[in-house]
């Protein structure tokens, strides 16, 4: 029943994606889906992007064991995307197709050429990481061995995105995004009833499971919120959708309805990782959402939310993968082919170029998969080359009018710069330099205090750089 219902709803997406090639004639409808986005398609779509592998695998494992401190991974989305509301008006209004176009717009060229390499570093290792998330499903409801499974998710998630790029991903977004609801938030009640109820939970588990950091301190509750607080702030996955809407007060709206639908899908997760730990005994934590849907029976959960369950958690990982791959593709061809090397390329070179580079970033991320034990730790390091690379240089440029093009060039590459040094290091140590859950706290001062210290330093920008960045008219 479980396999069933998984090949059903993969048929149903690949079916869709097949459907929209149709309509993918332009750079504009396979990089931003023609601008067209209404509020509702684009509330799904920014749901289903930001709840992947992170949060049903990495971010439940974590609650399986620390409790739910957990919570300090999730709310530091749900601060950034407050702060996101007073911003996406304004993205949408400079209409362009990337990241990076922002950042040489407000900056230089090289800002540009950072930041899509910090982006292609980080989205590929967010996407390889859903191709493990595919790899434990498969393998729970059908016995397909690990390696064998991300090689299957890998293959469906790059036929998928390839097809019709952003058009198919927010039309399938759509379906995932209520899966994930109905699936998880429906799961709630009843595994907690299942399990005996809030005090048979608070008798089975230590009371640090419900402390406000755990077993941890104020220092490791900073070490998990800020990855994903300057993830999310500098998300570019995020403001290519921004740029997709059909205009600037639809994507203030949909961000209203986004911090809404992502604190209650993280919360619940959390909650039923919490629940689960009460009753199964798991030697690999970051099943423990996957395992409570296929052995739910065990505890009394009726098959058919284990089965809203499974299905959730694959919709949520395939989604999260279409749009990570598809995004460092766009860069690599907006920012890179497009900007230096074929200015003139016509829709069809660059439609065909970027599906050959979703099949090359797939085939990275396969290879990336190696280098990392946890899914935890591959979320947080991706994370942090975000967070720290381009968050400080992307938001002084909307909200610090003395940032300069020194400073925010500086604060890419200092925040890039030791994450991968960091990152490097552990790779070749048994004993890693520094724990991923703390790489955030050197890594965002580094970058935010280069920012500041060498836009002081160096002389102020014209006004017509700073212009279209600003509420104000200068």
């Amino acid at each position: 029943m479980f396999l069933t219902a998984i090949i059903v709803y993969l048929a149903v997406l690949l079916t869709i994606g097949i459907y929209k090639t149709r309509s993918v004639k332009t750079q504009e409808d396979f990089m931003v889906a023609g601008r067209k986005t209404p509020v509702y398609k684009l509330v799904g779509t920014l749901l289903a992007t930001w709840i992947g592998s992170g949060s049903i695998i990495a971010g439940a494992g974590l609650a399986y064991r620390v409790g739910f401190s957990e919570l300090w991974l999730s709310a530091g989305a749900w601060v950034a995307i407050v702060i996101v509301y007073f911003l996406a008006g304004r993205v949408r209004k400079i209409s362009q197709y990337t990241m990076p176009d922002i950042l040489e717009q407000r900056y230089n060229k090289w800002a540009r050429i950072l930041g899509t390499i910090t982006i292609v570093i980080a989205y590929v290792t967010i996407a390889s990481y859903q191709f493990k998330g595919g790899a434990f499903v498969l393998n729970l409801v059908a016995g397909i061995p690990v390696e064998q499974g991300i090689i299957i998710t890998a293959v469906f998630v790059v036929l998928f995105t390839a097809l019709a790029g952003l058009v198919s991903v927010i039309t399938m977004d759509i379906i995932n995004g209520t899966l994930m609801l109905l699936g998880i938030v429906l799961a709630v009640p009843i595994v907690l009833n299942d399990v005996g109820g809030w005090t048979s939970v608070r008798e089975a588990l230590p009371p640090d499971r419900f402390a406000i950091f755990g077993q941890k301190d104020f220092i490791w509750a900073m070490g998990v919120f800020f990855p994903t607080f300057f993830l999310l702030l500098g998300e570019s996955s995020m403001y290519q959708k921004f740029f997709s809407a059909k205009d600037a007060k639809s994507a203030r709206q949909a961000v209203i309805f986004w911090v809404i639908g992502t604190i209650i899908i993280e919360t619940s997760i959390t909650a039923l990782a919490v629940f689960a730990s009460a009753k199964f005994k798991l030697q690999e934590s970051e099943k423990v959402i996957l395992h409570l849907a296929t052995h739910g029976s065990e505890i009394g959960l009726p098959q058919i939310i284990g089965i809203m369950l499974i299905v959730a958690a694959m919709a949520i990982i395939i989604s999260t993968a279409n749009s990570f791959l598809l995004t460092p593709s766009t860069n690599l061809v907006r920012d890179i082919y497009q900007r230096f090397i074929n200015p003139n390329a016509t829709h069809k070179q660059i439609i065909t170029l970027q599906r050959i580079l979703i099949l090359i970033l797939g085939f990275i991320g396969y290879l990336l998969l190696t280098r990392f034990q946890t899914v935890l730790q591959m979320a947080l390091t991706a994370y942090t080359m975000i967070g720290a690379g381009i968050t400080p240089a992307l938001l002084a440029a909307f909200l610090w009018k003395r940032v300069t093009t020194a400073g925010g060039v500086a604060s890419i590459a200092t925040g890039m710069g030791i994450t991968l040094i960091i990152t490097l290091i552990n790779m070749f140590r048994k004993e890693p330099l520094l724990e991923a859950d703390y790489i955030v706290l050197p890594a965002a001062a580094g970058s935010i205090l280069v920012l500041i210290i060498v836009s002081l330093l160096t002389p102020p920008d014209p006004p017509e750089k700073r212009k279209p960045f600003v509420e104000n008219k200068e």
